[in-house]
């Protein structure tokens, strides 16, 4: 059986998710990201524990908007925790043992070249619509592209680029400061579905806190989503569980629900 989950401000949180979300007392942190030779993301010590008992007891497949480079970043998937697989880069990238899937890439480039707007024509959209978005603008292994964001768009300018993205193939997810724009071809959900394909097996349960995560979340057994994540204020609670916690706590809570779907199943 498959569990499944985003990463982070999911599962793992940056100093900056830490500070905006809090840090129970008394809670003891994991670090489990290593970025230039500094601690940038963390879990807790009992989460850490939970997740190394759930990849022994079930196929669990981290489900990440990061690049593959970005995703190497947590070390704790080198020794402490092997994968099978990994859906990196919001699911244009299949990693099976460490290695790109060449079968799924040469799915992802075909459907790139037929589904969506190019990069450069949904730029000149947002511009003609007189969208500024005030941030560094950032590329995703010329896949799709991100601002990190100094200021945040109001909630109308928000619907407003999400209605502008659609009409052009694409998606938009605010998650922090990062504002995504994702071609509609590029889907967690679609990477996540070959892999139960591939291994003929059912996701029993999924975790995600952005509007990227309901493509594949949408196809788990039990759904779980924290009480912070933007995937809650803009589709509702509809069909999840939502935990009680915020930020690092609610990690823990998950990997809580997932033991308990799993000890249901086996």
């Amino acid at each position: 059986m498959i569990t499944a989950s985003d990463l982070d401000r999911t599962l793992m949180y940056s100093d900056r998710a830490l500070e905006e979300l809090g840090v129970p007392e008394n809670v003891l942190l994991k670090p489990v990201e290593l970025n230039k030779g500094k601690w940038a993301g963390y879990m807790t010590a009992s989460a850490f524990s939970m997740l190394k008992k759930i990849n022994q007891n079930s196929l669990f497949i981290p489900v990440t908007t990061r690049t593959t480079e970005q995703f190497k970043r947590f070390i704790i998937f080198e020794k402490e925790i092997p994968l099978s697989y990994a859906i990196t880069t919001n699911g244009a990238q299949i990693l099976y043992k460490g290695q790109p899937l060449k079968d799924w890439s040469d799915q992802i480039t075909i459907q790139l070249k037929n589904g969506s707007a190019t990069e450069v024509e949904l730029a000149a959209a947002l511009k003609r619509a007189g969208i500024f978005l005030d941030g560094e603008r950032k590329q995703a292994e010329k896949l799709f592209f991100y601002f990190i964001l100094h200021s945040l768009p109001t909630p109308l300018d928000l619907i407003e680029i999400r209605e502008l993205t659609d009409k052009y193939g694409w998606k938009v997810s605010l998650q922090g400061r990062k504002l995504y724009f994702i071609p509609d071809a590029i889907s967690k959900g679609k990477a996540l579905e070959f892999i139960c394909n591939r291994e003929g097996m059912e996701v029993i349960a999924g975790a995600g806190d952005s509007v990227l995560d309901w493509d594949f979340l949408k196809n788990c057994r039990n759904r779980f989503v924290p009480s912070h994540g933007e995937l809650l204020k803009v589709m509702g609670p509809g069909d999840i569980t939502l935990t009680n916690q915020l930020g690092v706590a609610a990690g823990e809570e998950i990997l809580e629900h997932f033991q308990k779907a799993l000890s249901l199943k086996i």
